[in-house]
């Protein structure tokens, strides 16, 4: 069967920290003071404290040998399951390489350019940055158009319903909004003119859309081309953007099938208007559950505050021109979309160990955030059941961060790691024409990172 799924702490801080403010709180409410009824009211416990006790990393870790690190991975790089390797791993703090293997040959990185993705947003926008969608009056008596922005989170899903993205906007409330402004609507278009180029990237399987991968990438969508609004696993429309209009029209109570798309601009009187979730909160969920729709959105973000057409070729280009002036090697990139998904995509292990070394590493502040966005070892996102079995023996749960990236005979990683001298590293692994374990044996490659004790 054809599988093609594409998939520095953890967040227990910020739980204590919250556990430790409602019992604060809880202590200064009763005070130990009897309650209304006259029954005394037990003293709250102490705060609650992380055991053991959380710290940050020290500057002054010893560092990893290359030869140590060498031969540490040496039984699990033995697996033949991982098939052609390319690898790097840098001292996150020096950027000194300390270990390599076909570092610089490119191969299918799958989901792992997403983390090209996520790097150029935070170069180029706010992290508070929002798409918004707005429904113009044009001079046509009775006609209503939804203009697409490229916010695939827009929901279909009725109020009071949950969507599928945190803070996404919502049809009914356009629709509310159009009531409200006294237009009669016959008839509802959609204008699309936002993006250009071809919908479906070269290297994507049609097969894709029914699979809940991937739907064609129009300027208007809901829920992310999903038939199913809070269903991640959703088959996918190959016609989203008539179908975000079609949401809109079923929602002002006029002829869902008489709904038009136009792919010039139209222009009118905005008579409505919502705006997506910030950007940060987007990153979060592109990068965690690795949706491809989302990134190729977010890319012609980049694409248009840059001046480049919003079209896969213009998105491209924007991204890498943006990595390559913030001085991360783009030597062997061939891209033809910013999700990863194409089996015609190839980057080299360093290119991706160069993007998470400069989140990590101390001159580029701007994009530390893609280190929060990333997925947590046996914790969150595509990696919540990674790591975490026998397989492993659980070691870097908790400890290891990284973008995934699965197609066909493909696995990838790259993210960062905290050995087990407290040494903070950055890793880039891409394995492809893998054998049938061979998530298994990449994970054991990454996994060795954080079990080493290489550093003297």
């Amino acid at each position: 069967m054809r599988w093609r799924r594409s998939a520095h702490l953890l967040t227990v801080t910020a739980v204590m920290a919250a556990v430790a403010a409602v019992l604060a709180v809880a202590a200064l409410v009763t005070g130990g003071q009897p309650a209304i009824s006259g029954t005394a009211v037990a003293a709250a416990p102490p705060p609650a404290t992380a055991d053991p006790p959380l710290a940050a990393v020290s500057d002054s870790a010893p560092t990893p040998t290359a030869a140590g690190l060498a031969a540490a991975l040496a039984p699990a790089l033995a697996n033949r399951d991982l098939g052609r390797l390319g690898g790097r791993v840098t001292d996150a703090l020096t950027g000194r390489q300390l270990w390599e293997q076909g570092s610089t040959i490119p191969l299918q990185p799958a989901s792992t350019n997403k983390l090209l993705t996520a790097t150029a947003a935070l170069l180029t926008l706010n992290l508070d940055s929002r798409v918004t969608t707005t429904v113009l009056a044009p001079d046509q008596p009775g006609v209503v158009v939804l203009v697409g922005a490229g916010d695939p989170t827009l929901s279909s899903a009725p109020p009071g319903q949950d969507t599928l993205y945190r803070g996404a906007a919502r049809i009914s409330d356009l629709a509310d909004q159009v009531r409200r402004s006294g237009v009669s609507v016959a008839s509802v278009q959609v204008d699309t003119s936002a993006f250009t180029g071809p919908s479906m990237a070269p290297g994507w399987d049609p097969a894709d859309i029914q699979g809940g991968d991937i739907a064609p990438v129009e300027a208007a969508m809901v829920d992310a081309g999903r038939a199913l609004p809070a269903t991640p696993d959703s088959v996918r429309s190959s016609t989203p953007a008539l179908d975000a209009g079609r949401a809109l029209a079923a929602a002002l109570g006029v002829n869902p099938q008489a709904v038009s798309v136009v792919s010039t601009a139209v222009t009118g009187r905005q008579i409505a208007s919502v705006q997506s979730a910030p950007l940060i909160e987007r990153l979060l969920e592109m990068m965690n559950v690795s949706d491809n729709v989302m990134a190729e959105c977010i890319a012609r973000e980049v694409a248009d505050a840059t001046n480049h057409p919003r079209s896969f070729p213009g998105a491209v280009e924007a991204v890498t021109d943006l990595l390559a002036a913030a001085k991360i090697d783009t030597t062997g990139a061939t891209l033809v979309d910013s999700s990863g998904l194409s089996v015609i995509d190839r980057l080299t292990a360093t290119t991706l160990d160069d993007v998470v070394g400069a989140a990590a590493g101390p001159d580029q502040p701007r994009l530390r955030p893609l280190l929060d966005v990333l997925p947590v070892a046996g914790g969150s996102g595509t990696l919540s059941n990674r790591y975490v079995d026998l397989h492993t023996d659980g070691a870097a749960a908790g400890w290891l961060r990284a973008k995934t990236g699965s197609l066909t005979g493909t696995n990838a990683l790259a993210g960062v790691v905290t050995d087990a001298g407290g040494r903070v590293l950055t890793f880039a692994l891409l394995s492809n024409n893998a054998g049938p374990t061979g998530r298994n044996a990449i994970d054991d490659v990454a996994a060795t990172l954080r079990s080493c004790g290489c550093g003297s």
